[in-house]
């Protein structure tokens, strides 16, 4: 069988093939005949049989049956031939064949040839498919060819010792002296490899970055001469010398200048002279202008020197009016990570970054909104929230959840007075009541209740609202409620604090609205709840004012609802008119109900994590967490500053899950959490108008808020009167029910068995569960925290996940340290399925005696009927 005469042949054979069949031919033919040439050891035409083969493998087609011969040709002593061999060689193999054992031999004998271009061929395959065992046997060869006279071979030397310490970082002691030398080299060859090589060096080990600090001055030299050098047609790129070599040169100085002063200033002159010099009008221009800004940031700079970063930052505002999109992200991603620094810096280019939120780019869009986020103050406040306001009614709906928490958590906190925080928050709830969490509508009704000279105002805008549009959920779920619960309020009247004059409310005009909201089609069964609850409390607060006429229609409304099919709905409206033959009982019952506790703002995805003017973090998976808390504007005790580790790792491997996961709930105690409610629930007071039983143990929801969402196929057929104990297909607690719930009677500590969950390095972790009687997939953990030892374990950092079936929630911490005679706690929380058994995939992180030390483990061992039986 005889194949093509050479590879042109083939080339030709091959492209006037009419179909794939007919190339798949082709290759087959051609293949067997250069296996038969191979074993006819051939040598004269291996040299053609290996640059068909080579062909054939670029075109997807099997090649492995021709390594050996690449091996036999490199062994030849023509150029031509082992040029052609090591190419076949770093093509057919990789650093995990057992054939490139055999390849060591010859890359030695090469590496010492008297032809620099035959050593060149060596280092380049080295460099390409080196493993750690050949970079081990050939380490002491690339130390000795990088003190070579010859700057082609030095350059390529290298450019193989990064491969070594990359593959074996412990002979990186090898190359530390011969790196020095090569940044003496005029060559730009040379110093551009050799800077590569340290750069690695300085990344991998610390020690070695010392070692190199000495070496700052000489590199900013060799930055300054590329700087102010004039034309050199060897190195010039539109108009600018060895671009490439000057972002080595600062990503390096970025590394030596990191945490040390004494480098900083010698650098600080330079780095403001490329900053100032350098050309951005092309995109060389600015590519060496953004390195700048990364070293100018990242470098320790004392106050004395703000004025370079104040320049760097200048700099990305000036990026942001590029018109290149892909400059105008980078910029805008470079300042969310530098909001923190230097705030006001970032304020100056305000203006700009607004704008960015009209751009026609998606991902111009969200990084300018985050950007937006963090610049919010108390200062410029309504400026920056009418700005959102003004873009969230044109905003893309996948931006709408975040920035309706962003706008509402950003009111809360910078708010020049309560009655702009509630126009604020009428305005989300008007543009994008769909789009709104559950627990920002919680926090508003929440100020309504404690802010009662605004009542009225707020009772009267959310009618008029409510009056005027009907298809935003979240507006109709908090008119309806606040028009229940001070109903009475809104029918008094009045004028409002500026002077404005309102048009008068009627019993009428209410009970009309809320018949009109029955029945609309935008209405859903959580909708349909609220109004029957708010109409059951009408009835009493019409009742103070002496408007009777109201009250048959208000029956009329609950006893047609008894035949509705919904569960819920039936339920609600039997109990309600049950109610209505109970005067005494009901006044107590659809009593006012007293303000909500003030409670901290819960947030639930990772991108608001951090506290209202904070970045997002690297990672946009949406992934529920409960716990990273804002404390309300009330209590004043917002933290400044919020960070805590990645949680990406721990969920990527979480039972077998992905880290984009979005049902995985994982829980940190980097928060400030309000403490799990103690107090006595008024429910109490009124199960005694008909039990002999004072009170009833129930579980409270530390995120749980005066809005309600039951299941109508849940099956609850419980009592209305049964006010503590919430359905477990719930989504969130009712408006009745949220001020009766109550902390579930602690039982005998006799009672509870504990679990050792973690014990290393003087730190013991264990475990207390309790089942609450009322429901039994729901567990409370009290995780105890003992240091055996006389050092203090501080930074203790505990996160736990849970597998997706489940939901978690977790307090916050007594406290991070843990000393040898303390006990420090932290309560968390389990919603399982019945009969589900309890899997903890813990994360603990801390500090002793100046160690840092992070350990993750599994924890199953509850019994396995904590839950329940299905």
């Amino acid at each position: 069988m005889s194949g093509h005469y050479n590879l042109k042949a083939l080339i030709k054979a091959i492209r006037s093939c009419k179909t794939l069949a007919d190339e798949r031919a082709v290759i087959q033919k051609e293949s067997a005949a250069v296996r038969t040439s191979f074993k006819e050891e051939d040598s004269f035409t291996r040299y053609n049989n290996i640059a068909k083969l080579l062909y054939i493998h670029m075109l997807g087609y099997p090649a492995h049956f021709g390594q050996i011969e690449c091996l036999k040709l490199v062994a030849s002593p023509r150029f031509a031939d082992k040029r052609l061999g090591y190419l076949g060689i770093m093509l057919l193999l990789d650093e995990n064949q057992e054939v490139l054992t055999l390849v060591t031999n010859s890359l030695k004998n090469d590496m010492n040839h008297s032809n620099m271009y035959a050593v060149g061929l060596a280092l380049c395959t080295f460099a390409n498919i080196s493993s750690e065992e050949m970079s081990r046997d050939l380490a002491n060869e690339i130390e000795k060819l990088l003190g070579s006279s010859n700057t082609y071979i030095r350059k390529k030397a290298a450019l193989c010792a990064l491969r070594i310490i990359r593959r074996v970082p412990d002979l990186m002691d090898h190359f530390v002296s011969k790196a020095k030398s090569l940044l003496q080299d005029r060559n730009h060859g040379v110093l551009l490899a050799g800077i590569t090589l340290i750069t690695e060096m300085c990344e991998l080990d610390e020690k070695v970055c010392d070692e190199f600090r000495k070496a700052t001055g000489l590199l900013v030299k060799h930055l300054k001469n590329l700087v102010t050098t004039g034309y050199s047609a060897e190195h010039d790129v539109l108009g600018i010398t060895d671009p490439f070599l000057q972002v080595k040169i600062l990503k390096l100085l970025r590394l030596l200048g990191r945490g040390d002063q004494n480098s900083t200033e010698i650098m600080n002159d330079i780095l403001a002279q490329v900053a100032t010099n350098t050309d951005s009008t092309k995109n060389v221009g600015n590519s060496i202008l953004y390195e700048t800004v990364l070293t100018v940031l990242e470098i320790d700079i004392q106050g004395s020197d703000s004025g370079l970063r104040v320049m760097a930052i200048n700099i990305l505002g000036k990026f942001l009016t590029n018109r290149d999109n892909n400059i105008r992200y980078v910029a805008l991603n470079t300042l969310n990570k530098v909001v923190t620094i230097d705030t006001n810096a970032v304020q100056r280019h305000r203006n700009t970054i607004l704008d960015c939120l009209r751009d026609g780019d998606i991902s111009i869009r969200r990084r300018a909104l985050e950007l937006s986020y963090a610049l919010v103050n108390e200062s410029n406040v309504r400026v920056m929230i009418r700005e959102l306001l003004s873009f969230l009614e044109v905003a893309d709906n996948e931006f709408k959840l975040g920035m309706t928490t962003q706008i509402c958590l950003s009111a809360e906190r910078f708010a020049p007075n309560k009655r702009w925080q509630i126009d604020t928050v009428l305005r989300v709830l008007k543009v994008a009541g769909d789009y709104v969490r559950e627990e920002i509508l919680a926090a508003f009704i929440r100020l309504t209740c404690h802010t009662p000279e605004l009542q009225f105002y707020t009772a009267q805008r959310l009618y008029s609202a409510l009056s005027n549009d009907l298809s935003q959920e979240s507006l109709t779920l908090a008119a309806v409620w606040i028009i229940g619960e001070f109903g009475d309020v809104l029918l008094q009247g009045g004028t409002i604090d500026d002077g404005e004059e309102v048009k008068q409310v009627t019993d009428t005009d209410i009970i009309d609205l809320l018949q009109l909201v029955l029945s609309s089609p935008y209405t859903n069964t959580l909708i349909r709840q609220f109004v029957l609850t708010a109409l059951s409390k009408l009835s009493v607060r019409f009742t103070e004012l002496s408007m009777n006429s109201q009250q048959d229609r208000i029956i009329e409304i609950l006893n047609k609802s008894q035949s509705n099919l919904e569960l819920e709905i039936q339920q609600r409206s039997v109990e309600f008119s049950s109610l209505f033959n109970l005067q005494d009982v009901k006044l107590g019952v659809l009593e006012r109900m007293p303000p909500p506790e003030i409670r901290a703002t819960m947030m639930g995805t990772v991108s608001e994590r951090k506290p209202v003017g904070s970045t997002r973090t690297d990672k946009d998976t949406v992934v529920d967490l409960i716990g990273d808390d804002l404390t309300s504007p009330t209590n004043g005790n917002l933290p400044t500053n919020s960070s805590g580790p990645s949680t990406q790792d721990l969920l990527a491997d979480i039972f077998g899950t992905g880290s984009g996961d979005s049902s995985m709930g994982i829980t940190t105690n980097q928060q400030n959490g309000a403490a799990l409610n103690t107090n006595k629930s008024a429910a109490a007071d009124i199960m005694s108008l008909f039990d002999s039983t004072p009170s009833i143990p129930s579980t409270s929801n530390p995120a749980s808020s005066p809005i309600t969402q039951s299941n109508s196929n849940s099956g609850n057929t419980g009592s209305l009167f049964d006010l503590v104990t919430p359905s477990s297909s719930s989504s969130s607690p009712a408006p009745m029910q949220q001020q009766q719930q109550s902390q579930p009677q602690q039982p005998a500590k006799s009672q509870l068995q504990s679990y050792t969950a973690y014990e290393k390095n003087g730190l013991k972790i264990t475990l207390t569960p309790k089942v609450s009687p009322n429901q039994p997939g729901l567990i409370q953990i009290l995780a105890r925290f003992q240091n055996s030892t006389n050092d203090i374990i501080s930074n203790v950092n505990f996160q736990v996940a849970v597998p997706k079936t489940q939901q978690l929630q977790m307090q916050a911490m007594s406290s991070s340290e843990v000393s040898g005679n303390s006990t420090e706690t932290q309560q968390m929380r389990i919603n399982a399925p019945a009969g589900a058994s309890i899997r903890l995939r813990m994360r603990i992180s801390y500090t002793k005696s100046g160690q840092n030390i992070t350990d993750q483990q599994d924890f199953s061992g509850f019994p396995a009927d904590l839950t329940g039986s299905k």
